[in-house]
């Protein structure tokens, strides 16, 4: 079975009857005079076996290192992040970093619970699954298993067939304890109740994400295919294949026999490098290709660059072997490589994260969820930069205040990068003085 099938198998086909009757009664119900539609997060119309994503992937990932490593780095580094409260534009502080008591279901999201452990969890279940389902309970956060959720869409417009509806919206969750086989009943929750991330939307289900590992099956498939073959390679005396004609056997059983002999005593790890002796008019012919004639390691490393990419994980932070050779290891490269990672897929990250769990946290008014990076050790280099940029913005707010307007708003228009929010004192001159106001006196008489 190849990793294709093995994807694709369903969890329990035993139970197939069943897991048929639970999509026929639960495919379609009524509540409220309009008919609701489930839909299956680990597919892409119908109800689906849950074999086929999480279970599936994670199955096919613990047998590709590269894309495991991949993962583990996404997950490793997105993990180092906690979050605050973020002054939101117009408010009467903007951009200003904070925290409250609010804060403290995402810093314990369960007895004993870290930040961390929440991210972590986020990232393996959408990466892996597509999706990641987060329920606040009335101790704190949960984080589903995302092949036993579905979603329930409904509609107004077109109430029986909401799937395919323009107004289509989801209405709530089902959760199978168990998954869809296990004959359970599910439990109804609703979307206030749910934080449903989906980092990567399905383009043809927009309702649910997909997994970064649908389009490196394939990749993944040839790394499994590349390991197998250098196992082979090393198990027959790491030999390349040889054809070996002229056996001088009167019948077939003699032939056998010839041939057994010579699996037992030149073919195995143990009998390598042996001097092959054959008999008069015997020949022995090598075919193939050893590992070094057919560029093993190019090849196989160039696997391991086609799923680091599609992982968005730079070949030299992910340590692949194409990304640890050459001009990749100065200096400059592996900063700029990280500083790609972290534009290009941690801040984006962590933005979509916030406003996911954003929607079951208590937010103070005019504030937004936001992420803090300070602590972050992959983008500590950033530090200095920061302090670059901070400088700048000292220099402008002094600028502003010099020119007449309030500290407050010079402050808030750097922030925001929104000189509209400046206001004016009225003040002119280096020492603020009225127009026409003659220099203070001391008090003293002239002399």
């Amino acid at each position: 079975m190849n990793l294709l099938q093995r994807i694709a198998r369903p969890a329990a086909p035993e139970r197939r009857f069943d897991v048929q009757t639970m999509i026929e009664a639960l495919s379609q119900f009524s509540f409220g005079g309009h008919t609701y539609q489930l839909q299956q997060t680990m597919a892409g119309t119908a109800l689906a076996p849950t074999g086929s994503g999480l279970s599936g992937y994670m199955r096919a990932l613990k047998g590709c290192p590269p894309a495991f490593a991949a993962q583990l780095v996404r997950s490793m580094v997105l993990s180092q992040a906690r979050f605050v409260f973020r002054g939101a534009r117009g408010s009467s502080s903007p951009g200003r970093l904070f925290g409250t008591t609010d804060l403290a279901l995402l810093e314990q999201p369960w007895p004993k619970g870290t930040t961390s452990q929440l991210l972590t969890l986020m990232e393996w279940h959408a990466g892996v699954a597509g999706n990641a389902y987060v329920w606040r309970t009335d101790n704190g956060l949960k984080v589903l298993n995302p092949g036993w959720v579905s979603v329930v869409l409904g509609s107004a417009s077109e109430p029986s067939d909401p799937a395919d509806a323009i107004d289509a919206e989801i209405v709530g969750y089902l959760f199978h304890p168990g998954g869809l086989s296990s004959g359970k009943q599910p439990r109804t929750l609703l979307p206030a109740e749910v934080a449903h991330w989906a980092p990567l939307p399905d383009p043809e289900t927009p309702s649910v994400g997909m997994s970064w590992l649908t389009p490196a099956v394939q990749e993944m498939q040839g790394d499994q295919a590349a390991t197998a073959h250098k196992l082979k390679f090393f198990e027959n005396g790491a030999t390349p294949n040889m054809v070996v004609k002229g056996i001088p056997a009167m019948n077939d059983d003699e032939f056998k026999r010839l041939v057994k002999l010579m699996d037992e005593q030149y073919s195995g790890v143990a009998n390598a490098y042996k001097t092959l002796y054959l008999v008069a008019g015997a020949d022995a012919t090598v075919v193939g290709s050893d590992m070094a004639q057919m560029a093993f390691k190019d090849t196989q490393g160039a696997g391991e660059t086609r799923i680091a990419m599609l992982a968005r994980v730079p070949t030299v932070v992910l340590q692949a072997s194409e990304g640890l050779q050459g001009s990749a290891l100065n200096a400059g490269n592996f900063g700029q490589a990280r500083r790609l990672f972290s534009d290009s897929w941690l801040y984006p990250t962590l933005q979509s994260v916030a406003a996911t769990l954003g929607g079951i946290v208590t937010v103070p008014g005019g504030a937004d969820l936001w992420f803090d990076t300070g602590d972050m050790p992959f983008v500590r280099e950033d530090a200095s930069d920061l302090a670059d940029i901070q400088q700048k913005q000292a220099a402008t707010v002094k600028t502003l205040v010099d020119a007449g307007y309030s500290p407050e708003s010079a402050v808030n228009a750097v922030q925001a990068n929104d000189f509209s929010q400046l206001q004016h004192t009225g003040l002119v001159s280096v020492q603020l003085q009225k127009p026409g106001a003659t220099a203070p006196t001391t008090g003293e008489p002239d002399a």
